[in-house]
């Protein structure tokens, strides 16, 4: 499986290729994870390449070849489109990430196309318990997507986060999983 992640820095990006990482061990994968994030610490772009099978040699993702582009911000993945390959999927949230000198006044959206998955990753991480969760509740709408066993995706979980995180971390993805399932219908 190829998967690109867009986002910004501090939004948890790199977490989120950690857990997944861990989710593809499990599952008796090999997988390979290539991380650019320059700027990252100032609130620059983040993007993730991975992939997964049983020999995986390089951790580059085409353009036109990722199965699933994860967006943790609507900019960053409309940025992430071009690989998107023609059936790969969209897990995406609608969080915006303002540049300081940015004019809030435009609407932007990802192109819900293919079965896109859009939610408010925010507003369920708030619902969880922390704002900090917005990706891990992203992980969940992709966990609806993707599949493999929720044991599977809580162990994963579980050996990524802090324990003392576990317990807020697990909620949100809970909320995003039932919020893809509802969108997905």
């Amino acid at each position: 499986m190829n998967i690109v992640i867009m986002g910004v820095g501090g939004q948890g990006s790199l977490l989120a290729s950690q857990l997944l990482g861990e989710l593809f061990i499990r599952q008796g994968l090999d997988v390979k994870v290539s991380e650019v994030h320059g700027m990252s610490q100032r609130g620059g772009s983040v993007i993730t390449m991975m992939r997964s099978a049983k020999k995986v040699y390089s951790p580059l993702v085409d353009p036109g070849t990722a199965d699933l582009l994860i967006g943790l911000e609507v900019i960053e993945t409309l940025r992430g489109l071009p690989f998107l390959s023609k059936n790969g999927k969209i897990v995406a949230t609608t969080q915006i990430v303002w540049p300081v000198s940015a004019k809030k006044d435009r609407e932007y959206g990802v192109p819900e196309e293919n079965g896109a998955v859009i939610l408010d990753a925010v507003e369920l991480s708030r619902r969880a318990g922390n704002e900090k969760t917005a990706n891990v509740a992203v992980l969940g709408a992709v966990s609806a997507v993707m599949g493999y066993d929720e044991k599977a995706w809580h162990e994963a979980l579980g050996a990524t986060v802090k324990p003392e995180m576990l317990d807020v971390n697990l909620k949100a993805f809970t909320l995003g999983k039932q919020e893809a399932m509802i969108r997905q219908g």
